[in-house]
């Protein structure tokens, strides 16, 4: 929904087949922005995204130094709608309107946010929804009541990934301990039935032979 400083409330929804949450959440942002076309805003946009958010304010100016490829060096997820979005920054910032991205967490009881939330319900079920426009003071929901805080939550950090202690491969009964992947994988790839694991220490070797039925190892 978008409030103009005139006082009118908008209300916008729409549904899209095969699509996920984080591409709708894009798409309502590059809607809301849309809608506006008035020089000299101060725009608060308040979103349950993170994802939007960091987007948007952090992570795609590494992503446009990289070609829109990620740190991992894949290419950016959704990246059409990310250039859509910035074109629509882009575009506000050329007439002087400043976007001071807010967040508030999801299924607080926050007004506008559970509003919001039920037209995306209503239209992800019956594909349209009663969406209102008019003036504020006629319009139900209390969406001036706003959390103090719209910071964003800290990031959560990867779980790091535990140094393979060995590579298992059991093929025709035989089992067989490697130092490195290719060396296993070149035992399984394309045997059928092949087993295959990483252990992370001696017990957790043990523990996966336990789990194939493999009563004993021909290394000590």
């Amino acid at each position: 929904m978008v409030l103009e400083p005139v006082g009118q409330v908008t209300e916008l929804g729409g549904h899209k087949f095969n699509t996920t949450n984080n591409q709708m959440e894009l798409m309502a942002t590059i809607e809301a922005l849309k809608f506006l076309d008035t020089p000299d805003l101060n725009i608060w946009l308040y979103t349950d995204s993170t994802y939007v958010i960091r987007g948007i304010t952090q992570w795609i100016w590494g992503w446009k130094k990289r070609n829109w490829q990620n740190a991992e060096g894949n290419p950016v997820s959704n990246q059409d709608l990310w250039k859509q979005l910035e074109i629509q920054v882009t575009r506000l910032k050329k007439i002087n309107c400043k976007i001071d991205w807010r967040y508030v967490r999801g299924h607080q009881g926050v007004p506008g946010n559970e509003r919001v939330d039920e037209i995306a319900v209503q239209m992800t079920h019956k594909k349209t929804a009663n969406l209102y426009s008019g003036s504020l003071l006629q319009y139900q929901v209390p969406i001036m009541d706003l959390p103090e805080s719209h910071e964003l939550p800290p990031m959560k950090e990867k779980a790091k990934k535990k140094k393979a202690h060995s590579y298992l491969s059991y093929v025709n009964n035989q089992l067989q301990r490697h130092q490195t992947w290719p060396e296993c994988e070149a035992v399984v790839k394309g045997r059928p039935g092949a087993k295959f694991k990483k252990a992370t220490s001696p017990e957790h070797e043990d523990e996966i032979l336990r789990g194939w039925g493999v009563s004993s190892k021909p290394w000590s």
